[in-house]
């Protein structure tokens, strides 16, 4: 069984200066969207961090939450949380492709999102995953956020320079130094 399996986890980044994060979750399952939520305001002060919280309607809004956000505000990063459970339509298909490729994209952009949307067959295994002092996936994904931030941090400073980059002194066209 899942839970009784133990995986490496990565140590904690260390950050100079504070992190902000946006948790977005789809509390449509309250109960175990909860969960999720504890465990991610757990990782993120673990590492002195901030977050604030929205609630969207489902996991399809998650990503467009963010995509919003990462256009109007400042977060460092984001945590996407809910929990799709299939049920007996391709519905469960849709979401949890469509929210996860949603993710995926924005992390290929620069997002740095950790994606804690659980897809499960039943509650009892979305429970297992929600608990947030047992596999704590909502801990997992703040903590997956974390870790991109810092390598943002750690390469973000470094130009390749490609591309123009005016010099303090340029000529016109006239010959002259603006």
């Amino acid at each position: 069984m899942a839970a009784n399996e133990t995986h490496y986890v990565l140590s904690r980044p260390s950050f100079e200066a504070p992190v902000k994060l946006l948790i977005v979750v789809a509390p449509y399952y309250k109960d175990i969207a909860d969960n999720l939520v504890a465990g991610a305001k757990a990782e993120i002060e673990a590492v002195g961090g901030t977050w604030e919280l929205v609630e969207v309607p489902g996991a399809l809004e998650v990503p467009t939450a963010i995509a919003i956000s990462d256009r109007l505000s400042n977060f460092d990063g984001y945590v996407a949380l809910g929990c799709v459970i299939r049920g007996e339509t391709t519905h469960y298909d849709t979401v949890c492709n469509d929210s996860s490729r949603a993710l995926q994209l924005m992390g290929l952009q620069g997002l740095c999102i950790g994606n804690g949307i659980l897809t499960v067959e039943n509650r009892e295994q979305a429970m297992v995953r929600a608990d947030h002092t047992g596999q704590n996936k909502g801990g997992g994904a703040a903590a997956a956020a974390l870790h991109l931030i810092a390598l943002t941090r750690k390469w973000g400073g470094k130009s390749r320079g490609v591309g123009f980059r005016p010099s303090e002194d340029y000529r016109i066209a006239d010959g002259q130094t603006a």
